[in-house]
């Protein structure tokens, strides 16, 4: 970033900024039916690829809109977790197929826990609190000490970033600035095309839905990369990110902030415990989706059907607090932040809860 970036906004406006963005995204996927796990479902059982689409065109629009940003000098995306030059490829394989089965016992990833919840679903606070546990114990628990035993160490080390413009301008010598333009028009039009050559996505729900969603990631990358930017850190002297969980510059995600969401509640008194931007997001969504079902008259109190649905919600939840944590990111944080940065590890990730949702689906369908 250059030397005009300005001071960041005082923690309680970016706060409130979060839960707006939050706000928006539960909103649009609430009222468009958005869902990754969905998605899968629906080409599995119906050949239905219009959920697809719309995640398609969703991480084109955050793509394209990152690189705005990137180019404009607004952010560095070199400064999230996404782009390090540290690629945990086992750790991203593992940690998303894990994820991946475990959204499609638990009836959704993360983000659509927290819609569910917001439109009456009691199965998605309890999905809620057993995913947002299993992540604390794979960031900082017993799931941690296996995790970095046994998944981490197995890493590729560049000698630069890993998101694909920079590696390929560094193995072809090739200018920075053109090589991102190139791989974000590749793969922002690309998947934009693909989304956009069915006629079910021209309908204003899908279409409106997925570009909103899109625009979301790139806001986050806005507040927190940019209005929540310390050039200067008056004790360490160094940049720093306000109210971000990992101290880097993040967008949405939504497993880590679910853990640190209950940390916060059962710490609540502690003083060096504060809400930040994840926090915020997190109960955005909700407070939208909520808004959305109550506008649309949609509003249900749903729970389980009998105790294998209870025992197949916990299991998924923990595979997926654990998958997400391992694998630095959900369908959400891996799937549209990640990849917005068109990074490396997030494309492995992707591939992988593609995959493990798939198999999971074909195996219950088999036993149905």
């Amino acid at each position: 970033m250059d030397a005009s970036t300005p001071l960041p906004l005082d923690p309680a406006t970016l706060t409130w900024l979060a839960f707006a963005i939050g706000g928006v995204f539960g909103f649009a996927a609430q009222r468009s039916n958005f869902c990754t796990m969905g998605a899968i479902a629906d080409i599995l059982i119906m050949e239905d690829w219009t959920r697809l689409r719309m995640w398609a065109l969703a991480a084109a629009a955050a793509i394209a809109g990152t690189t705005a940003l990137q180019m404009g000098g607004l952010i560095d995306v070199h400064a999230s977790i996404y782009t390090g030059a540290r690629l945990p490829w086992l750790s991203h394989l593992v940690g998303g197929a894990l994820f991946g089965i475990g959204m499609t016992l638990a009836s959704g990833c993360g983000a659509k826990t927290l819609v569910r919840l917001g439109s009456g679903n009691l199965k998605s606070l309890v999905v809620f609190v057993f995913l947002g546990l299993s992540a604390y114990m794979t960031l900082r628990g017993l799931f941690g000490g296996w995790r970095s035993a046994w998944l981490d160490p197995v890493v590729v080390q560049f000698d630069t970033h890993q998101d694909v413009p920079t590696l390929i301008a560094a193995r072809f010598a090739l200018d920075i600035r053109s090589a991102w333009l190139a791989c974000a028009a590749v793969a922002a039009g690309g998947l934009g095309l693909f989304a956009l050559s069915s006629r079910e996505m021209w309908r204003p729900a899908p279409l409106l839905g997925s570009l909103v969603i899109g625009a979301t990631i790139v806001a986050g990358w806005y507040l927190s990369g940019r209005l929540g930017y310390l050039p200067e850190d008056p004790e360490t002297l160094e940049p720093a990110f306000l109210l971000t969980n990992s101290g880097r510059m993040e967008s949405l995600s939504f497993v880590a902030p679910l853990a640190y969401s209950l940390d916060l509640l059962m710490l609540w008194t502690d003083k060096s415990r504060s809400v930040t931007l994840g926090i915020a997001l997190t109960l955005g969504v909700i407070a939208g989706s909520l808004l959305a079902a109550l506008a649309t008259r949609s509003f249900r109190i749903e729970s389980f059907r009998d105790a294998p649905d209870l025992a197949r919600h916990l299991v998924g939840a923990m595979l997926m607090g654990f998958g997400g944590v391992t694998a630095l990111g959900c369908t959400i944080g891996q799937g549209l932040s990640g990849l917005s940065t068109l990074s490396l590890g997030a494309a492995l990730t992707v591939a992988a809860i593609l995959a493990g949702a798939s198999l999971s689906i074909k195996i219950q369908l088999r036993n149905a």
